[in-house]
């Protein structure tokens, strides 16, 4: 069964939708609707664009087969290339914006990009768009919002001006999707700062120009340590790999959360020489450390040994994602380490920890973007201890389980 306000999307006639939406909103659902509903014509061609190829395969593919089959719409399809073939002719097709070149002269008929604030303009404006024109076809464009200074941010009011016939614009909470409870909406109220719960739950655009880190305040979190190190057994490491320099941010755990009283900055080194180091100046003790996912997969000599495989190598606890969590959830897990919207911190760090402190300080967006500035080189400490807080305090998400047998009405085309 749709929503009201999946009905209120589907219902539209224009010929271009904008919809925003918080977390776990039913934005999925939808769109796997809409794709069958462009569909059920014979001979069409759809796509379905998200951030990356590994991205869609992961949020639609299992579901829209599933949907396919039950409704006998489905022919063949094709694992390699993400398509599925309806018994109409129509086509069904999940592609990454990631490389969106390759989707160029395509003439397709409807588009879904989901995420689409997370996509480069580019990939609409030059690519994407052109390949309407001779079908005269369409497109939905479904997200959670990223700032104002998104081009998400203008398309969605271009939906939103009279003038545009052609456009509908809507925005719409998590608590609207009616998948997610009250409780839980109040629980991530509470782990989140107020900002970030804004842009994730109720699809506000929050304005992130300056400063990414803007939960931090030295008067809050700048704390000397209170423990004695000899007393502690237990270490927790977060680190990134760069070469230059290497980076990792030494905590311990208290009931409160972390106290960063450490940090390790190494030019012109490697993994073995911050293993090295990390003996050294803390023998004895247990170490813990979360680590940049893509370690697992960076050969670091001829040997094929990989950054991870060192550290494991070492003796090391090493925890990491199998893959790295979008940018914003480790930017926003911080933020709320940082301070909850009712005042919780989780994280105080120690004076000594210059580059710490600095990086948090310092780092913007790049101008009109949410694409953090990595020219200022105050990125590597703050990527070393994201790693580390992003695992220990993620963002809280429910994640409905969408059943097989779960309504999906087709004669409401």
């Amino acid at each position: 069964m749709l929503s009201d306000w999946q009905k209120q999307v589907s219902a539209s006639d224009a010929r271009f939708k904008v919809i925003m939406a918080g977390r776990r909103a039913g934005k999925t659902f939808l769109a796997t609707r809409e794709l069958a509903k462009h569909a059920r014509h014979p001979n069409k061609k759809v796509f379905y664009v998200a951030p990356s190829y590994r991205q869609a395969k992961q949020v639609l593919w299992t579901k829209l087969k599933y949907k396919l089959q039950d409704l006998n719409w489905l022919n063949s399809v094709n694992e390699s290339d993400l398509t599925a073939t309806l018994v109409n002719g129509s086509t069904i097709s999940l592609r990454g914006a990631n490389n969106f070149d390759s989707l160029r002269g395509v003439g397709l008929d409807f588009i879904v990009l989901d995420e689409f604030a997370y996509i480069p303009k580019e990939a609409w404006t030059e690519v994407l768009r052109p390949t309407l024109s001779d079908t005269n076809g369409s497109a939905m464009f479904i997200s959670t919002p990223s700032g104002k200074g998104n081009w998400g941010y203008d398309l969605f009011e271009r939906g939103a001006d009279d003038t545009e016939e052609e456009w509908f614009s809507a925005q719409f909470t998590t608590l609207e999707g009616g998948r997610v409870s009250e409780e839980e909406i109040e629980q991530a109220r509470r782990d989140l700062d107020d900002r970030t719960f804004r842009q994730e739950y109720e699809a506000s655009f929050e304005t992130y120009s300056g400063q990414i880190y803007y939960n931090f305040d030295t008067k809050t979190h700048v704390k000397q340590a209170k423990f004695n190190l000899d007393d502690i057994k237990e270490l927790h490491i977060g680190c990134d790999f760069n070469v230059n320099p290497i980076s990792a941010g030494v905590a311990v755990k208290t009931k409160e959360g972390l106290h960063l009283f450490d940090e390790i900055v190494i030019y012109s080194s490697n993994t073995d020489e911050l293993v090295q180091e990390i003996k050294t100046r803390y023998p004895g003790k247990r170490i813990v450390i979360y680590p940049d996912p893509a370690g697992a997969q960076r050969k670091t000599s001829a040997g094929g040994r990989t950054d991870i495989s060192i550290l494991q190598n070492a003796r090391f606890i090493v925890k990491h994602r199998p893959k790295h969590p979008p940018v914003r959830d480790r930017i926003n897990a911080v933020n709320s380490a940082l301070m909850s919207s009712d005042g919780n911190v989780k994280v105080q760090i120690d004076a000594k920890c210059k580059h710490i402190i600095s990086g948090l300080q310092k780092q913007v967006y790049k101008e009109g973007t949410q694409v953090p500035d990595k020219d200022s080189g105050h990125d590597h400490t703050n990527d070393a201890i994201g790693y580390m807080i992003e695992y220990l305090y993620p963002i809280r998400k429910e994640v409905p389980v969408l059943k097989r047998n779960e309504a999906w009405t087709v004669g409401t085309y």
